[in-house]
């Protein structure tokens, strides 16, 4: 099993970042695939999480309107899109794949949204 982000960095406020997310050796298209973020001296929180179908998608009230999530079930892949971002939203961001009691994590990327 494997779950690998990437596309973190540093980013001046108000820019754009988009993270991905690609998965293997799981049945990807079974599992809700979610974003985490947990900044310094935080816990992890749960930042955007997408259906296995990608028909539904949820968002924390911190993000809702700024970032959007998407899946690619043919690529196993899953992204986060984020705008207008802010200072607060520097963290690592985490990759989570989830089935009933099945956790499968990535190692995280980080973003850090500095002048």
């Amino acid at each position: 099993v494997q779950v690998v982000e990437s596309g973190g960095g540093l980013v001046q406020p108000g820019g754009s970042l988009k993270l991905s997310c690609a998965a293997s050796g799981f049945a990807f298209s079974s599992y809700r695939m979610s974003w985490y973020r947990q900044a310094p001296g935080k816990e992890r929180e749960l930042v955007a999480g997408i259906s296995s179908a990608g028909s539904s998608a949820n968002y924390v009230d911190s993000v809702k309107g700024r970032f959007t999530i998407s899946r690619d079930n043919a690529k196993n892949t899953v992204a986060l899109q984020m705008n207008s971002l802010k200072p607060e939203d520097t963290a690592v961001y985490y990759c989570n794949a989830r089935l009933s009691g099945l956790n499968h994590w990535g190692q995280g990327t980080q973003v850090t949204v500095s002048s």
